[in-house]
């Protein structure tokens, strides 16, 4: 083992670029000489102390039970869900399709992963189970996506579906990431003389806990928008729920309104400084310039807590592994909808785990 290290030691040196250029230890370096050390006392003899790799356990009979049982729960819980939905006053014409059965049917079709026509049986199963007054045409779950009015509803019942949380989650974390779309826009690339297209896509801007990954807020904006002003939103949506006791996000986030809205709520904000930012501040309260101290003079426990935003990315994750990065729909109302339906997906899984792990109440 000893000869292998040195081997790698040695190769390490000799191609690094990072030696050859700044003289200066590389990153793979470091990483050898944390997991062993390998000491020579004066009789010449080796010591050699192996690093341990850190594991975290798992629940598996809790996660076992909420895989095994996640559609039954999930229709349940959806139902529940959409019973909260109020359906529009009735003029005249025709009567109009039951709101809380088409939102059922539209976060079904997104949870199922399948296409319109296909996911069609598995509305007619819901009917059997009476989840469902009626059976919709697939055309009429197309065209009810594409009503801009049910955006603030699915972030009603994004906020209501995270509400079981409540007691557990005091920390967040925000985030955004993009999803892409099947429309195209045009440009003129003058490099070379003609016109080009790139996909559109949109970006999806989230507050979630940091124990559960529960999403607590969402707002969704075109792709090229930044995420700082979205933050004020997010962190309004959460207090209504929720008592916040820190937010961390990346140096996006970082401006005076940000920080200064976040103490407003009480909580402390782990929001890093951009390398050209000083404590002088002579506008506002405090907060920008009492953080930015703790920043430089605390960095290694400023990190602690700024690092718990690492949870929102794997709540990225979670989602486009589940339920796809892409968007389906064609029109940009009905993607802004799709994608809701998603985190709103998202969010019932979430606590059908935690129903399972923590023997919380879905309710």
């Amino acid at each position: 083992m000893v000869n292998n290290i040195n081997t790698l030691c040695g190769f390490l040196w000799k191609n690094s670029k990072s030696l050859t250029m700044r003289r200066k230890k590389c990153k793979h370096i470091y990483a050898v000489e944390f997991y062993i050390k390998k000491q020579i006392d004066e009789e010449g003899k080796i010591t050699q102390t192996k690093g341990v790799k850190i594991s975290y356990s798992q629940d598996w009979k809790a996660y076992d039970k909420s895989q095994t049982n996640e559609k039954l729960v999930f229709l349940k819980l959806l139902r529940e869900l959409c019973d909260f939905v109020e359906q529009p006053n009735y003029n005249f014409g025709r009567p109009k399709l039951s709101y809380s059965d088409l939102i059922f049917a539209s976060a079904l079709k997104v949870y199922s992963t399948f296409s319109l026509r296909r996911f069609m049986s598995d509305v007619k199963i819901t009917k059997e189970m009476e989840l469902v007054d009626s059976i919709p045409c697939f055309s009429s779950v197309g065209h009810f996506l594409q009503k801009e009015e049910i955006s603030d509803i699915l972030k009603k019942l994004i906020s209501i579906s995270a509400s079981p949380l409540r007691e557990i989650e005091t920390d967040f974390a925000v985030d955004s990431s993009g999803f892409s779309t099947s429309r195209f826009a045009r440009y003129f690339d003058y490099k070379h003389g003609k016109e080009s297209k790139y996909r559109i896509w949109l970006k999806a801007h989230i507050i979630s806990g940091v124990k559960t990954n529960i999403v607590t807020g969402v707002e969704i904006t075109e792709g090229e928008v930044h995420d700082s002003p979205s933050l004020p939103r997010l962190v309004e949506q959460t207090a209504k729920n929720f008592k916040v006791g820190e937010v961390s996000g990346d140096k996006a986030y970082s401006s005076h309104k940000n920080l200064q809205l976040i103490e407003d709520i009480g909580a402390v904000p782990y929001i890093p400084f951009k390398k050209n930012v000083t404590g002088r501040r002579d506008k506002g309260s405090g907060i920008w310039k009492k953080m930015y101290h703790y920043f430089i003079y605390k960095h290694d426990e400023f990190l602690k807590h700024y690092h718990k935003r690492s949870n929102a990315e794997t709540l990225f994750h979670m989602i486009k592994t589940k339920f796809g990065d892409s968007l389906r729909s064609k029109s940009k109302t009905a993607q802004i909808n799709e994608l809701l339906l998603k985190i709103l997906c998202q969010n019932i899984v979430t606590v059908i785990q935690e129903i399972s792990t923590l023997g919380i109440k879905g309710e």
